[in-house]
C-alpha cells in the first residue's frame, strides 16, 4: 500500500521551477531517504507532501487525501526540520506535557526517558537552547510522536558525531517497535544508508532515482585503464563521470549492467574494477558537470 502518491508534481516560484513533473510512491512502513544536492527542491517535497505548500500543477495523495488542509493528513504526521517554533513561555518539560495532546500515538514516557539520556534540562526554554540541542529536542518530538507519517528534513543539524549515532539508533530502535512511514532528507548518505530501505534521489527537481538501498549500493561500478580499451566495452549512455590522467588512460563511473562474463573479459583486458558506494553512486549522479574540480585549474 503507497501512503504517499506524486503524480506530475510540479511547484515553481516567479521562474524557477523547484519540483518538475516529479512522480513517485512511497510505501507504507518503510524508511526512505530523499536524498539531494542543496536546491534540489527536498524540502518544498516535502512541505507539499505535508500540506505546509499548494503544487503549482500536478497531484499528491496523502493517506488517499489531498494533505493541503487536511485535517486526516494533519493528524496523522509530523514534520521536524530545524525550524520548530514553540511557545517562548514553554520549558521543554511543559512541551512534552502539552505535545501528548496533539499525538494520538505520543509515548510520553519515551520522550522524558530520551530528555534525560540527553541530558537536557527539562526547565530550560526551547529558544535558549544552541542549534545541536534544539536539533536532539526536535528530534524527541518526532519519535515520541509516532505519528504513521513521520517527515524528518535534515533533522541532525548542528549535531556531534555523538548524538547522530544515538538518534540513528534510537530512530531504528523505535521504528521497529513501532513501524510507521519515515522520510528522512540527509546529506550524511554514508551515515544513514543502514537505517534506509529505499532512496529517493533528486536533481533539478526531477526524480533521478528511487530504488531499494540494496540495489544502490550495486548501481554502479569504477573502470580504469586504458581509453581504448575500456570504451570497446562500454556504452557511453552509461557513463556517469570520466577523467582523463594521462596519456590514453582514463577513470569512469558506469552504470553497472555488466555481466560477469563481460566483467571477466574486462579483467583479462587490464582494465581495473571498483565498487562504488552508495553516496559515491549519488554524488556522480546529481553532479552538475562531467568533469571534476580540477577541470576548472586545468582551464586557468
Amino acid at each position: 500500500m503507497s501512503v504517499i502518491e506524486c503524480r506530475n508534481l510540479t511547484k515553481t516560484y516567479r521562474q524557477f521551477h523547484a519540483l518538475n513533473d516529479l512522480s513517485m510512491e512511497i510505501r507504507e512502513n518503510t524508511i526512505t531517504g530523499l536524498i539531494g544536492r542543496n536546491g534540489a527542491g527536498k524540502t518544498t517535497l516535502l512541505k507539499i507532501i505535508a500540506g505546509f505548500l499548494r503544487s503549482t500543477s500536478g497531484e499528491v495523495m496523502v493517506f488517499g487525501q489531498k494533505p493541503f488542509n487536511s485535517l486526516t493528513v494533519s493528524a496523522n504526521m509530523i514534520f521536524i526540520d530545524e525550524n520548530l517554533v514553540f511557545p517562548a513561555a514553554f520549558c521543554l518539560e511543559e512541551i512534552l506535557k502539552e505535545a501528548g495532546k496533539f499525538y494520538q500515538n505520543w509515548d510520553q514516557e519515551l520522550a522524558f526517558n530520551l530528555l534525560e539520556y540527553y541530558n537536557l534540562n527539562p526547565k530550560i526554554s526551547h529558544q535558549h537552547l544552541s542549534k545541536g540541542t534544539k536539533s536532539i529536542f526536535n528530534t524527541i518530538i518526532g519519535l515520541a510522536a509516532r505519528c504513521p507519517l513521520t517527515i524528518l528534513d535534515e533533522p541532525t543539524t548542528g549535531m556531534d558525531s555523538v548524538a547522530r549515532k544515538d538518534f540513528y539508533r534510537a530512530l531504528l530502535k523505535d521504528y521497529m517497535e513501532v513501524p510507521r512511514t519515515i522520510i528522512f532528507s540527509s546529506h550524511q548518505l554514508n551515515e544513514v544508508e543502514n537505517l534506509l530501505e529505499d532512496i529517493l534521489l533528486i536533481k533539478y527537481g526531477r526524480k533521478c532515482l528511487h530504488i531499494p538501498v540494496l540495489e544502490l549500493k550495486e548501481y554502479a561500478v569504477a573502470l580504469q585503464g586504458d581509453s581504448a580499451e575500456i570504451n570497446g566495452f562500454i556504452l557511453e549512455d552509461d557513463v556517469l563521470h570520466r577523467e582523463n590522467f594521462a596519456k590514453d588512460q582514463a577513470y569512469l563511473i558506469v552504470r553497472n549492467h555488466l555481466s560477469e562474463t563481460r566483467l571477466a573479459e574486462m579483467k583479462l583486458a587490464g582494465i581495473e574494477i571498483a565498487p562504488v558506494s552508495a553516496e559515491d553512486a549519488c554524488n556522480y549522479l546529481t553532479m552538475y558537470h562531467n568533469g571534476g574540480i580540477d577541470d576548472v585549474y586545468r582551464k586557468n
